[in-house]
């Protein structure tokens, strides 16, 4: 019998930069994730602006909807992205019910 595999998990994310700058991402690990841009192994933008600091992560069922996520965050103002990330402000995506709010 074999043993049950525990559901794959998708994450959004969002950190800050140490040019104080936001910075949206998507990984299925969020903790190596992070370690993998502070290592400048990371995407181009935070390997010239490191080190970064988790901000906020959310988790997803299905990579579809975390993307969807990713992108709907990528197209908000700062103000907007620094809202969610607080709690101060719920996010209005239309898979946001599938969503878990994770703070880092």
């Amino acid at each position: 019998m074999k043993e049950a595999q525990p559901p794959k998990l998708h994450y959004v994310y969002i950190v800050r930069c140490a040019n104080n700058c936001l910075y949206t991402g998507y990984t299925k690990n969020v903790e190596q994730r992070i370690a993998v841009h502070n290592a400048g192994r990371g995407g181009r933008y935070t390997r010239a602006h490191r080190p970064v600091e988790l901000v906020a992560s959310w988790q997803f069922p299905t990579k579809r909807a975390a993307m969807q996520v990713e992108y709907a965050i990528k197209q908000l103002s700062r103000q907007q992205k620094i809202a969610i990330a607080s709690g101060a402000e719920v996010p209005k995506w239309s898979c946001y019910q599938e969503a878990a709010l994770l703070k880092g």
